[in-house]
Order: structure tokens, then C-alpha cells, then sequence
């Protein structure tokens, strides 16, 4: 059975840091491109950041320079580093697992950030 628990949302004032975690179960971790998505009431879900197997990154412009991804494969577990928060990145916040041939995706069940201004 495939798991992915978040974890590390909650309530921040605009400028402070979250560090979001996402650990994984049942799937073959390394094999799997880890990503974070978000969606804000209203609106559609969007990409914040996505982590390749190879360890390349890439960021929604929003928040380049803000937000950092990183997984650790022994631990199964991807990280969203988010610094300068603003009040738009409130949001739920979603871990997705896909892999690598595109044959399996996965998501979590969503953690909440809410930044207060």
C-alpha cells in the first residue's frame, strides 16, 4: 500500500519559514520523480517544486529564490524549505510521487500553510 504523509504545515506570519516533509511508503523511492503542489481555495492546483531522481530541481516563478526542495532516498522523505513566506502561498499543499516511466502517480493527502500578513 502506497503512503505519502506530509508533514510541518501551519500558521506563519508573511516572512517567517516552514519546512514541509513528505515521507514516503510502499513505492520504490528512488525511482520517482518527488514533487510539491499547492492549491489555494478557488483556485486550480499548481506546481511549487519538483525533485528528479538525478536530483535536478525545478521551481514555479513564484517562488524561486524562496522555496528549496530536497528528498534524502535512505529516508524516503522529500522537503519543501519555504523561507520569506507571503501571504499568497497560502495554500494546502499536496506531496506527488510519479515515476519515472509515468506508469504510477501518486499523491498525499494535503497539509495546510497559512500565512498571515
Amino acid at each position: 500500500q502506497v503512503q505519502l504523509v506530509e508533514s510541518g504545515g501551519g500558521l506563519v506570519q508573511a516572512g517567517g519559514s516552514l519546512r514541509l516533509s513528505c515521507a514516503a511508503s510502499g513505492i520504490t523511492f528512488r525511482l520517482y520523480t518527488m514533487g510539491w503542489y499547492r492549491q489555494a481555495p478557488g483556485k486550480q492546483r499548481e506546481l511549487v517544486a519538483a525533485i528528479t531522481t538525478g536530483d535536478s530541481s525545478n521551481y514555479a516563478e513564484s517562488v524561486k529564490g524562496r522555496f528549496t526542495i530536497s528528498r534524502d532516498n535512505p529516508k524516503n522523505t522529500v522537503y519543501l524549505q519555504m523561507n520569506s513566506l507571503k501571504p499568497e502561498d497560502t495554500a494546502v499543499y499536496y506531496c506527488n510521487a510519479r515515476r519515472l516511466d509515468y506508469l504510477a502517480n501518486y499523491w498525499g493527502q494535503g497539509t495546510q500553510v497559512t500565512v498571515s500578513s
